[in-house]
């Protein structure tokens, strides 16, 4: 059985349980189209203000939500007793990472997809280009790539749900900001010159901390 077969069995698996129990998406899409309605109300009334503040109000939505996505990652296997036969199973160790992290990615990158023409509704912007729909997919990758690996850590703990976020946002704080600025020239109608740099910086973030996180998950799970 080949690297990509095992790993896309392990992606399945949990898109499957995601279907049957529909526990992540639901939860994190309307704790995000929440968190979209509050910014409306406070910054909704003046099309100036959004302007200045909507990369933010974006990216801080998609980052709470990646949080609150990524902490259910290896809660299912744990609290189903499963873990264990995670660990047993007849695969490396690397396999569980990459397809714990393509099925975190595809929840998020539903739950953004969804997200998004809500936000260009409700703040009236134009958030349909391919720079954004880039600069989205960027960064949620380098995002996941890392939350899986930390999610991983802090399932162990008893308090994951403070764990996780506490130990991962200092990790991901360039990447943010690389996207806040990137999505604040795109949605300026900026081009692809303008959102280079970002898009560099966060290209860059992705493959080093992808790299990282493969190699060292082995240590971390077995902790």
């Amino acid at each position: 059985m080949s690297f990509w077969r095992k790993v896309f069995a392990i992606t399945w698996k949990d898109v499957l349980a995601e279907m049957r129990t529909k526990e992540i998406i639901s939860a994190v899409l309307v704790f995000t189209l929440l968190v979209i309605v509050i910014f409306n109300f406070a910054f909704g009334t003046s099309p100036d203000v959004v302007k200045l503040v909507a990369s933010g109000m974006l990216w801080v939505t998609f980052a709470f939500s990646g949080v609150l996505s990524l902490n259910r990652a290896f809660v299912m296997e744990k609290e189903e007793g499963c873990f264990e036969g995670l660990m047993v199973a007849p695969v490396s160790r690397e396999i569980i990472y990459t397809g714990k992290m393509l099925g975190s990615l595809l929840f998020l990158l539903i739950i953004e997809a969804i997200a998004l023409p809500i936000f260009a509704f409700l703040f009236n912007l134009g958030v349909f280009s391919w720079q954004l729909i880039v600069i989205v997919f960027l960064t949620t990758v380098g995002f996941v790539g890392v939350g899986t690996l930390f999610s991983a850590l802090a399932v162990n703990t008893k308090a994951r749900e403070m764990v996780l976020p506490i130990l991962f946002f200092p990790i991901v704080i360039p990447i943010i900001i690389g996207a806040v600025k990137a999505s604040e020239s795109a949605l300026s109608g900026g081009s692809w010159g303008d959102i280079s740099s970002w898009l560099g910086i966060t290209g860059a973030f992705d493959v080093i901390f992808l790299v990282v996180s493969y190699l060292i998950f082995a240590f971390v799970i077995e902790e």
